[in-house]
This record gives structure tokens, C-alpha cells and sequence, in this order.
């Protein structure tokens, strides 16, 4: 429901009556400032959404005071809608309340059998708990700790355990036409990010020219490895010319193909992401290479199993904490950090068995619940939001949001969301483009959420008088991408605040210019962070 001009005046009356005569002036002054700036504010806010471009959509958004949790305006708060990436704000205040800012991922190097000065008779495990920020650098690492440790020869197998999570390695009606591209890297315990920003499960090619036009073009991958196979199809370019470099991976397969021009002379660095079958073998196969780069021979072969509880460990490697992993998940909507979170929150929530979906999503409704979301208005089919049964209401996302501000964790959370019109990807995340030169620049922290047919965006901004807004708004199934009216309505917000009349405020948000940017990916539309440079 709305904030009316009656209840406002009610509220201001009650207030006159309770304090002392100079209490009551001001009191009446505030509450007639608010009651103005609020009505004017639900007056543009309906224009805003009777945009017929809408029509037939169902889009909801709900606004409080950051304050007191009053509801401002509610259009259409109840419905459920597929949230998209908004999904995000869900999994990682779970995560935050069931692992805690300090959480740490570990991966371990072990041996099993008997060690005779540098040789050990048995074998080499590298045991993984879904840590994302295991790059190939990482992974050199933590060979050279196996390497200082004293050990040069292991005469069994390289062992990769994966069994901390189960073995399901995509989510809920994740669409099978996605399945080679990076944001839809399949889950493993066990896993290697492709760059720094934790990109995991996926490799990076950088394409470059060859020594003239006409040559074969040049590929360097990261990570590096000796387990996937790139067969080069590209081909250099005039100088000038645009850059048509694709990579494509057949279902199942670990073959990737390079295809297109790259120019000569290129002004920047093109980049193109591939989604891996088998993190797990990926993460082993980069291993077993770094160590027989610090010369540490394995005799026999790599393979899979799980650790023995009587292995000695040789190395222990500590991840960041999930407070510094939080603005690379929720500014760049990193997919795999929320699962790779969902499955850890449901080991540790049943630490006899191995996360999964089944039980991390309990134990991040269960985390919700106890933030005052009414989980029997949601349902929640994954932790990234890519799932089609992810089901949310506004009022839902406005109720976290709103709770989120008294939890301990609040600060390092409200840092990692991206910030409206700040050009640092690191900052500004998918936000970076949005909303520039606007009241919401540098002022608004949100999290946008994008798939075909549904554009979202929640969070945080402050109206010109300083007081903090908390909103959620979601439109699901306009023919469109409609996340400029998103914007408006944000931007609205931002403008709010001062007595204004409900035409003077159109007036001056109509003066305002708010840029459509749509990010496309093969005809779908996506978050500007899953196709590199896009944001």
C-alpha cells in the first residue's frame, strides 16, 4: 500500500498532540515536507510506470524508508517474478548469515602411504572445497608448497577430490543452449578461475594478430593447461578492421574452436570466455603441471577419489575471505560464486554430507526467514538466479534489504554492490553505465538483474534531503529490454526528497536524461558483465 497524504497528516497530528509546542512546530514541518515530497513522489513514480511499453508486462517495485521500513509506494509488490541476477541479494545475505564475512575456502594438497625423505609411496590428493579464487597463480602456489615441503617423488596417483560437493554439476533449468558460455561454467568442488576475477570453471582466450594480414592469428589461454584442446581458425586482419573472433565448444566436448579476423594493430584486447565440461579435471590437470614444473615427478596417473582421513597434509591453502570475495560476486553478478556459496552454505549446514542445491537452498531459506522474508512467497530454484523457478516479490527483496541494515555484516555488503554511474568496473560493476550524470550517480547502490524478458533492479539511494530509500523494482515479460524505466523510477527516487509538487517533480525528472543500455549475447539479453568489455 501507499503512504497517503491522510496517513502523513495523521501521523503529524499525533505528533503535535505527544510533544512540547516548539517539538510539535517542527514535527508538523517535517511531516508536511514529507507528505508533499512522498505524494509527489508516488504521483511520478505512476507515471513512470503507466509507460506503454509495459503494457501486458507484469512489473512491481516497492519503496520504503530506509529508516523506519514505512512503505512509500507499492505498485504491484506481491507478485512473484522471475528476479534474475536479483537472486544474488538473496544467496549472499544467506551467505553472509550462515558462513559469516570471515569464511574461507580451502584447498589442500595430501598424501596417502608412507614418505621415505622426498619420496612418498602412495598418492598425491588435492582436495577442493569450491573455492573460486584458485587461479592458475594459486595453484603454482600451492605446488611450490608440495615442492618446499620436501617432496620429489610420489610413485602412485595424483588424486583429485571433488567430494565436498555433490556431483551435479549444473542448476535448475539452466538453459542448455547457454552450457559452453562462462557464466554458465558448470559447479565443482574442485575448480579453476580463469582470471582475477574469479571467473571459474571457463578458460580465457586472448586472440592476437599474426605477423601480417593474411597470417594465422595468435591465442594465449588462461589458465594454461595441458588438458584442453584449441584448435586455432583464426585469421589476422586488415589494420582497422573489427574483430570477429568466436569460440565455440560442443556439448560434452574438450575441444574448443577458434574462429574469425582479428586486426592487425588491435587498439585493445579482445577476450573471449569458454565454459569448460570439467572444472574438476581442469583444476588436476593445472596442478599436476605446476608441479612437474617445481620438479615434482607423479609416476602414475591422475585420476578421482577422496581422501583418506589418515592422509598427512602438505599444504593448506586459505582462500580471501567471503567479505573481499563479495565485490567480485555481486558487482560483475559473478553466477558462480553463488553457487559455488549455495552448495558451501549447505555443507556446512549438514557438514556429514556433501553440499548441494537441495540442501544449500534450505539453508539459505532458512537464513532468509530469520531476516523476516516470508519464504512461502518465494521460491528459490538456484543461488544465481539463471533458474527459471526463481520466484520473487518486490516486497520480499524491500523486506531483506531493509532487515540487511541492521546486521553486522551490513557495511561490507553495501560496498560490494555496484554503484549507479561510477566508471570503475571494480565500483561501478554492471552499474558503471547506468544512470550517468543522474541525482543516482555515485549516490544509488543496487543490484541489477538481466535475462531475457526480465530486467531488474534493487537497493539503496539517498533522496536530496539525505534520507535513504529502500527499493525493489522487477518487470518480467515486456517484448523489450525496459531497464532504462528501471533507471527512471531509481532516478526518481534520487530526485525526491524536497517539496516539490507532483508536476514540478515530472517536470524536472523530464529534464533528466537516462540512456538505455542493452547488453545482447546471440539475441538474449544478459548482464553487461557476462560479455567482456560490455559494461
Amino acid at each position: 500500500m501507499r503512504l497517503s497524504r491522510r496517513t502523513l497528516a495523521a501521523v503529524a497530528v499525533t505528533a503535535v498532540a505527544a510533544a512540547g509546542t516548539a517539538f510539535a512546530l517542527s514535527a508538523v514541518n517535517a511531516a508536511s515536507a514529507d507528505t508533499t515530497s512522498d505524494a509527489a513522489l508516488v504521483a511520478t513514480l505512476d507515471q513512470v510506470f503507466a509507460d506503454s511499453r509495459l503494457a501486458g508486462s507484469t512489473t512491481g517495485m516497492q519503496v520504503r524508508d530506509g529508516a523506519t521500513g514505512a512503505v512509500i509506494y507499492s505498485h504491484n509488490a506481491d507478485q512473484r517474478v522471475i528476479p534474475a541476477s536479483n537472486e544474488k541479494l538473496m544467496t549472499s545475505a544467506a551467505a553472509l548469515e550462515v558462513l559469516g564475512t570471515g569464511y574461507r575456502f580451502h584447498t589442500l594438497a595430501r598424501y596417502s602411504g608412507k614418505r621415505s625423505g622426498s619420496t612418498v609411496t602412495g598418492n598425491l590428493y588435492l582436495r577442493g572445497q569450491g573455492d573460486p579464487t584458485m587461479t592458475y597463480a594459486q595453484f603454482d602456489a600451492l605446488a611450490t608448497a608440495v615442492a618446499k615441503a620436501g617432496v620429489k617423488k610420489v610413485t602412485g596417483s595424483l588424486v583429485a577430490d571433488d567430494s565436498w560437493f555433490d556431483h551435479t554439476p549444473l542448476g535448475l533449468d539452466w538453459s542448455w543452449q547457454d552450457e559452453a558460455y562462462f557464466d554458465n561454467a558448470p559447479i565443482s568442488a574442485l575448480t579453476v578461475a580463469a582470471d582475477t576475477n574469479y571467473d571459474t570453471g571457463a578458460l580465457a582466450i586472448v586472440d592476437k594478430p599474426g605477423s601480417a594480414a593474411g597470417k594465422a592469428g595468435v591465442l594465449s589461454v588462461s589458465p594454461a593447461n595441458s588438458v584442453v584442446t584449441i584448435v586455432n581458425h583464426t585469421v589476422t586482419g586488415k589494420q582497422g578492421s573489427a574483430d570477429t573472433v568466436t569460440a565455440t565448444r560442443p556439448h560434452g566436448s574438450n575441444t574448443i574452436t577458434v574462429s574469425g579476423s582479428t586486426p592487425l594493430k588491435p587498439t585493445a584486447t579482445h577476450t573471449t570466455m569458454v565454459a569448460v565440461p570439467d572444472p574438476t579435471r581442469l583444476a588436476i590437470g593445472v596442478f599436476r603441471d605446476a608441479l612437474k614444473r617445481h620438479g615434482v615427478t607423479i609416476t602414475g596417473s591422475t585420476t578421482t577419489g577422496t581422501t583418506p582421513s589418515t592422509a598427512t597434509t602438505l599444504s593448506d591453502h586459505a582462500s580471501i575471505t567471503l567479505g573481499q570475495l563479495l565485490p567480485s560476486f555481486l558487482k560483475l553478478s559473478n553466477n558462480g560464486h553463488a553457487e559455488l556459496l549455495t552448495k558451501a552454505m549447505g555443507r556446512a549446514k549438514t557438514p556429514g554430507s556433501a553440499g548441494s542445491w537441495s540442501t544449500g537452498l534450505a539453508a539459505s531459506t532458512a537464513a532468509l526467514k530469520q531476516l523476516g522474508v516470508d519464504t512461502t512467497k518465494i521460491t528459490m530454484g538456484d543461488g544465481s538466479g539463471l533458474s527459471r523457478r526463481d520466484w520473487l516479490t518486490t516486497n520480499q527483496i524491500a523486506t531483506l534489504l531493509n532487515a540487511a541494515q541492521h546486521r553486522p555484516w551490513f557495511a561490507t555488503w553495501y560496498a560490494a554492490l555496484p554503484i549507479a554511474g561510477d566508471p570503475n568496473p571494480m565500483v561501478g560493476g554492471t552499474l558503471r553505465s547506468r544512470m550517468v550524470g543522474t541525482p543516482a550517480a555515485g549516490n544509488l547502490h543496487g543490484k541489477t538483474g538481466t535475462l531475457t524478458g526480465v530486467n531488474a533492479l534493487s537497493g539503496y539511494v539517498k533522496d536530496k534531503a539525505g534520507r535513504t530509500l529502500v527499493f525493489s523494482s522487477v518487470s518480467n515479460s515486456a517484448p523489450a529490454g525496459v531497464a532504462d524505466i528501471l533507471d527512471r523510477a531509481a532516478v526518481a527516487l534520487a530526485n525526491s526528497g524536497a517539496a516539490q509538487s507532483a508536476n514540478l517533480m515530472k517536470k524536472e525528472l523530464g529534464t533528466i536524461q537516462v540512456k538505455p543500455h542493452v547488453v545482447t549475447r546471440d539475441g538474449e539479453e544478459v548482464e553487461c558483465s557476462w560479455v567482456p568489455n560490455a559494461c
